[in-house]
């Protein structure tokens, strides 16, 4: 699966049970998603099996954004 916002936003709306139409890169999980840290444990579980990728600790630690999702996810 190629990583997209549309592909990011998916994840993240499914596990968090939201409406993703405000979702854009700039978007942060605990700010403007009010995501916890159960939370984020699920969405990096996500990201992981929807791309077939492993986020390691250090790297999910970078993740604060949508957009880092993504350039982490790109590399």
């Amino acid at each position: 699966m190629e990583i997209t916002l549309d592909n990011v936003k998916k994840v993240i709306t499914d596990v968090l049970k939201i409406d993703g139409s405000d979702i854009t890169p700039e978007t942060r999980f605990i700010e403007d998603l009010k995501a916890d840290s159960m939370d984020q444990f699920f969405l990096i579980d996500g990201f992981s099996e929807a791309f077939n990728v492993t986020i390691s600790d250090e790297q999910a630690k970078e993740i604060k954004t949508v957009g880092d999702v993504i350039r982490v996810l790109s590399k």
